[in-house]
């Protein structure tokens, strides 16, 4: 039969490449022709009239920027495929022990619906600062602020030229020295309004000779008037203050102040100085800075992963559907564990899947563009700058310069052809087998 076949191609040539033409010239026209093209113009300068050798492919090694792109790639080619390929592997196992198996899948598959656009989207909602906007720093929040107690007043503030002076730590000192059987004022301001909604008047406390007391209020009064420094009528108290009586740098005495503000000290505060604790001011927790130039890259990555995960869940699902149950019984029934039948046997067994899952992913990612573009804020799209986006802003940005971007566009061509050339020896393989 193959005889045959040989046979009529030789006899009617014609007719082959009457077949083959069309393909052919649509395969020249939107493939060979803008490869060529782009090897031709990367090495002529902007305006592309003058040849400047290999100066554009030294380019993308001195300057900065492209550093940084061709960086990420590395650790976009590293990580990325590795941990998707990781969860699908684990998806795919932990789907064949539960009884929902396709409602799971089709959940975890679910964001390759979507397009990379749409993603980038999403998780630039997710990942923004505000714990009220972003999900994952409202999860972190939340979690925080389980295990800790948050400050008391986060934006109160002492008075300018005032009694209370601020310190290097964050806490408020009263420069006045306490004295036992007087009463100490500390006024603070700058606490908004609707975080006084459900605040006492601040009352002024009863002196006692053996003892310092105090208050701790807010020394403002809405519409303006009264007397700063003193404790006007419907001047709201700030309770749950700290406040610590210091000789030497050593805490001698401490108290908290009550619901009207007030607070007492024993009579070892006789002239100490009064603290306000730092704890009582610092800034509330919001979570990690996901955008910002430490963490932009692996949240990117993250977003990625969200996405292609199921893609290698459904592919290595595949593929451990084939697994012969035989050889694991019998490697059950010889007392292998489950880790050991799945790290021994399973594994194993699935390595031309899991190839084939990592060889698209590494393709894919070198491709990476549309993620990048929408997540990174401005401010961050440097740090989190990869090739594909860096060819974009050299071609077309403010400074477009298309020799270095036609450069740029061969070193991910020379980058993508070992791993296309891998794919291609292992389907090889497969098809002599």
């Amino acid at each position: 039969m193959a005889s045959g076949k040989v046979a009529v191609i030789r006899a009617r040539p014609w007719a082959v490449a009457c077949f083959l033409l069309p393909a052919l010239l649509l395969l020249g026209a939107l493939v060979i022709y803008p490869i060529g093209y782009s090897v031709w113009r990367s090495f002529f300068d902007a305006s592309g009239d003058s040849f400047v050798g290999l100066d554009n492919f030294k380019e993308l090694f001195t300057n900065d920027g492209i550093r940084t792109a061709l960086q990420n790639n590395l650790i976009w080619i590293v990580v990325a495929p590795t941990v998707a390929t990781a969860l699908g592997l684990v998806f795919a196992v932990l789907t064949e022990r539960i009884r929902w198996a396709t409602a799971f899948k089709l959940i975890i598959f679910m964001p390759m619906a979507i397009s990379m656009l749409a993603a980038g989207i999403i998780f630039r909602l997710v990942y923004e600062q505000n714990p009220d906007r972003g999900v994952a720093n409202a999860v972190m929040t939340t979690v925080h602020d389980t295990f800790t107690d948050g400050s008391s007043w986060p934006d109160a503030q002492p008075r300018p030229d005032g009694p209370i002076e601020a310190q290097e730590d964050g806490s408020y000192v009263l420069l006045p020295p306490a004295e036992a059987g007087g009463t100490a004022l500390l006024p603070l301001v700058a606490v908004p309004q609707p975080e006084l909604e459900d605040a006492e008047t601040a009352a002024v406390p009863e002196p006692a000779a053996d003892a310092v007391t105090g208050t701790v209020w807010m020394d403002f009064t809405r519409g303006g008037g009264g007397t700063p420094g003193a404790i006007d009528p419907e001047e709201k108290a700030l309770a749950g203050i700290a406040v610590e009586a210091v000789v030497d740098g050593r805490v001698v005495a401490e108290a908290e102040t009550a619901d009207d503000g007030t607070f007492s000290l024993p009579a070892e505060a006789d002239g100490a100085q009064l603290r306000m604790a730092a704890d009582n001011f610092s800034a509330p927790y919001n979570g990690a800075d996901w955008l910002g130039p430490s963490l932009i890259t692996p949240a990117i990555i993250g977003s990625y992963v969200w996405m292609w995960a199921g893609f290698a869940m459904v592919l290595i699902a595949a593929g451990l559907a084939s697994v012969p149950r035989e050889t694991l019984e019998a490697a059950r029934v010889d007392g292998a564990n489950e880790w050991q039948v799945f790290r021994r046997i399973t594994v194993p067994l699935l390595a031309p899947v899991l190839a084939v899952v990592m060889v698209t992913l590494m393709i894919n990612v070198l491709k990476i563009f549309d993620l990048v573009y929408v997540i990174a804020p401005t401010a961050s799209q440097d740090e989190a700058n990869v090739l594909a986006l860096q060819l974009y802003l050299s071609s077309f940005g403010a400074d477009s310069n298309q020799g270095v971007g036609s450069a740029i566009a061969v070193v991910l061509l020379l980058l993508v052809l070992p791993v296309m050339y891998i794919n291609l020896r292992r389907l090889r393989r497969e098809n002599a087998r």
